[in-house]
């Protein structure tokens, strides 16, 4: 099943995006993606074929996740998201329990953003959260991604509290992955209730990130971000 799905994407390789994914995601020497290897496949045709291996079981997905490709740990990830809406409670704990033990493959934005959300975001909602914040307190860049954007499950059903909580744990963090994912949680908590973003801004915003405050009021009327960057 899983040569098929390779033979699938083959056919939409993208030549013109195979060079320039390594610039974009960050590949060099010393950059947070260095010696990712990619094949140009764009997002939407990823999914699309995900769509179709649904029934592709765990140890073939682990075979993907681990495969040094980007396209393929990204598609493993787009189909353990979609197999996770189709599980039972019991199917959901071990679709959760894979995705943690394999966070070491979770390893570039677009990975976690793609699946982070949907599967532990989506878990730990009515759950005990403490490995959320057990990873927002690591040293590992893409533990600290997956706890903030995990949040992002819990605000959509307008649960603020971890997000913040997880916010203050990265408010300082030294990477601008971070700020740029703790920016968006907290303009999507202002999507949902402007007072309580704002709320959070006032304490804060005179020393976070400029980076993460520029995402976090992109949406406000420009009178109050000059305000919150004067």
């Amino acid at each position: 099943m899983i040569e098929d799905l390779k033979s699938d994407l083959s056919k939409l390789v993208n030549k013109e995006k195979a060079k320039f994914f390594p610039r974009f995601f960050k590949t060099g020497e010393g950059e947070y993606g260095e010696g990712d290897k990619f094949i140009g496949v764009v997002v939407p045709n990823l999914r699309l074929v995900a769509r179709k291996y649904v029934l592709i079981p765990l140890p073939e997905l682990q075979k993907l996740l681990s495969d040094k490709i980007h396209e393929y740990r990204n598609i493993s990830l787009m189909i353990l998201v979609n197999k996770y809406k189709k599980a039972d409670a019991a199917e959901k704990k071990i679709i959760v329990d894979f995705y943690l033990k394999n966070f070491k493959n979770i390893n570039n934005w677009d990975l976690v953003d793609t699946s982070a959300p949907g599967i532990t975001g989506d878990y730990f909602f009515d759950k005990d959260k403490t490995i959320l914040y057990d990873f927002a307190k690591s040293d590992n860049l893409w533990k600290k991604r997956i706890a903030i954007m995990s949040t992002f499950g819990f605000i959509r059903h307008k649960s603020f509290s971890d997000a913040l909580n997880i916010s203050e744990l990265l408010l300082h963090d030294s990477h601008d992955l971070i700020h740029k994912a703790v920016g968006w949680m907290l303009r999507e908590i202002g999507n949902r209730d402007k007072k309580v973003e704002v709320s959070f801004l006032n304490k804060h915003y005179k020393t976070m990130p400029r980076t993460m405050l520029r995402y976090a009021i992109e949406k406000f009327p420009e009178n109050e971000r000059k305000h919150y960057l004067s």
